[in-house]
């Protein structure tokens, strides 16, 4: 259970009141632990800590209804947070048993929580476009190597590719919604094309052009399939260690004795790509037009309001008709006058340039006529599909051949099964498929004993010997 201990009230300091300054000082303990900034050799001591609490209260701003007046300055409230943040289980206390003194670490549930909180602030510096170059590496280590880790990691690249699309959809949600906020409260054309452009700039150019274009799913997903069957043709005592080897190192991806972990990892991986091309991409591209396009006609209208404050029709009509006869036209001829200056002008040489003219490209646009097929191909072509519909057998067709031959009992042998036509005969040649684990996982679990070859028959001259039985436990589960 996460809630126990100390962490019963994990989340009491950012409900209070002060819960923004509290969030302002966890990112910058944060930031000076694990960023760039941070000395790994030295752990922070409570003066320090409170030092780096005081910067960060001097950043935040005060929320509405705090009491500004609780604490005498911002180190005293300094350490009622360090306080509040150890009771809660955020941070820990311990003691150096050689100078006496206490630091400051992270919980781990304090500093996996508090990185989630550094990460919405927008500070740090994330590849997030690198997941789908880093499933394929992975993927090609693996089958170069043979390393188990290197297909664990493709796994978690592959699954945080849905979480990365999942993410920039929700961001351009809230940039379209913060850009309609912005304008409804301020109404104003510059901020708010300065916005729209800023993130065009910043946000999209760096990740999300990169993931439309070099590093598109699209771009990688045949590469990645073909990794993948490469992977799958390899020899079974390569795929046998490799499966042993995840079997013990991720315990959890087991699911049943029958079911290889190796192969599964690998569905895995494939379906994520298939979902996020053909889903979250379009989806992604579908959010960033409707981004663009909210941004366009909002700047367009502001554009236009803008333009237009100086010229109110409206007003001026409504002025004009509250004035008498003389006042009217004293107005309508001194705008006359205005307007019926003559102002001539030379036109520039420099303006006047002649182009040359592009020859149209002649463009083959003559489509071949197809002939009718000879009656020989048509005849080779109408044979063709007869025979691979008579070589076609399926899954539910063996499964009736079988319980057919049952009737009702649930044992038979191999040699005891008739054949009464084609279909039988193909039957009989695939009956052995229906003991896979792929029939088993659909609830028609058969039981094979090798017995001795069958020979001397009329239609194979040797085959293997099974006895067949159905299990008892998953009668209610057989389709």
């Amino acid at each position: 259970m996460f809630f126990t201990d100390e962490r019963i009230q994990f989340f009491r300091p950012l409900t209070g009141k002060y819960r923004e300054q509290i969030a302002e000082c966890l990112r910058l303990l944060h930031e000076r632990l694990y960023s760039s900034q941070a000395d790994y050799g030295e752990s922070l001591r409570r003066e320090q800590i409170l030092d780096l609490f005081s910067e960060a209260l001097e950043r935040a701003p005060l929320l509405e209804g705090e009491d500004e007046g609780r604490f005498a300055s911002n180190r005293d409230q300094a350490g009622w947070i360090l306080n509040k943040l150890v009771d809660h289980g955020w941070l820990k206390r311990d003691k150096d048993e050689a100078s006496f003194q206490s630091t400051y670490p992270f919980s781990r549930s304090g500093r996996l929580f508090t990185q989630t909180l550094a990460e919405v602030d927008g500070r740090s510096v994330r590849t997030r476009h690198r997941n789908t170059r880093n499933t394929l590496n992975a993927l090609a280590a693996f089958l170069e190597r043979g390393e188990v880790y290197d297909l664990l990691d493709a796994y978690e690249h592959s699954e945080r590719i849905i979480a990365d699309f999942t993410d920039i959809i929700a961001e351009l949600e809230e940039r379209k919604r913060e850009l309609v906020r912005e304008v409804e409260a301020q109404q104003l054309v510059q901020q708010a094309s300065d916005q729209f452009f800023d993130f065009m700039e910043k946000r999209f150019q760096p990740d999300v052009a990169i993931r439309l274009s070099a590093d598109s799913v699209e771009k990688h997903r045949e590469r990645i399939q073909h990794t993948i069957n490469k992977i799958r043709r390899k020899q079974n005592k390569w795929k046998a260690h490799a499966e042993r080897e995840l079997r013990r190192l991720a315990p959890d991806l087991v699911v049943s004795n029958d079911a290889s972990v190796l192969l599964t990892l690998l569905e895995s991986i494939e379906i994520r790509m298939r979902n996020a091309s053909e889903i979250m991409l379009p989806a992604l591209r579908r959010t960033l037009q409707g981004f663009t396009k909210r941004a366009d006609i909002i700047i367009r209208q502001l554009s236009y309001i803008h333009s237009q404050k100086h010229n109110d029709i409206v007003g001026l009509c409504r002025e004009l008709s509250e004035m008498n006869d003389t006042d009217f036209s004293q107005r309508l001829a001194a705008a006359g006058d205005a307007m019926a200056s003559l102002k001539l002008g030379l036109v520039d040489p420099a303006h006047n340039r002649l182009r040359e003219q592009r020859q149209k490209r002649p463009i083959q646009n003559r489509i071949t006529e197809l002939s009718e097929p000879d009656p020989a191909t048509r005849q080779e072509m109408h044979v063709q599909q007869l025979l691979d519909k008579a070589f076609n057998i399926n899954s539910g067709a063996l499964r009736d051949y079988l319980r057919s031959a049952l009737g009702a009992s649930r044992r038979v042998d191999s040699r005891d099964l008739p054949v009464n036509n084609a279909s039988d005969l193909l039957a009989l040649s695939h009956v052995i498929e229906l003991g896979s684990a792929d029939h088993a996982s659909t609830g028609f679990r058969l039981k094979l004993e090798p017995t001795e070859p069958i020979t001397g028959e009329h239609y194979f001259a040797r085959r293997d010997g099974f006895l067949l039985e159905l299990e008892h436990d998953d009668d209610t589960n057989c389709p």
